[in-house]
């Protein structure tokens, strides 16, 4: 056993803070246009930072656009739904190429033949290659390199 001597009431006991010495530090940090300072003393360590003015910039207001009608995007349901979609047969993150840096498997407007590999869906460690049901041509690529996938979520239409 210890002969250490422990504090009684639970509570460890904290310097008091002192509301001048902070007050006399931020205005230490206007006068010298500091943006932060740090004292210790005692076992008490003190840092008082203010953040630096922001000075707004007028810049001249753009000439009017007049919007482009965006293109219509198909719901969700309408893209699993579609009969060229290829979905993932599990959740984890599909990758475009067989190795970072190298080309991707298949790219829009590229024909593809039955087997071929569209992405790799990594799973539990484990890579996973998503070969192409039919053949045809990749009319619609529907997830970027590295993004999540769930179950059923379409990953490329062919037609």
């Amino acid at each position: 056993m210890s002969s250490e001597k422990k504090p009684t009431g639970g509570k460890a006991r904290h310097p008091a803070i002192d509301r001048d010495l902070i007050k006399d530090l931020a205005g230490l940090l206007t006068e010298t246009d500091l943006t932060e300072i740090e004292v210790e003393s005692e076992g008490l360590r003190l840092r008082v930072v203010r953040q630096p003015a922001v000075q707004a910039v007028s810049a001249p207001a753009p000439a009017p656009v007049a919007p482009a009608a965006p293109a219509p995007t198909p719901a969700p349901a309408e893209i699993a739904a579609h009969p060229g979609a290829v979905n993932s047969p599990m959740v984890g993150t599909a990758y475009a190429s067989p190795e970072p840096g190298t080309a991707p498997f298949v790219l829009e407007g590229d024909t593809v033949r039955e087997g071929q590999t569209l992405f790799i869906v990594e799973a539990m460690k484990t890579m996973n290659p998503i070969p192409a049901p039919r053949g045809g041509k990749v009319i619609k690529i529907l997830v970027s390199d590295g993004q999540p996938v769930e179950y059923g979520e379409p990953l490329v239409i062919i037609e």
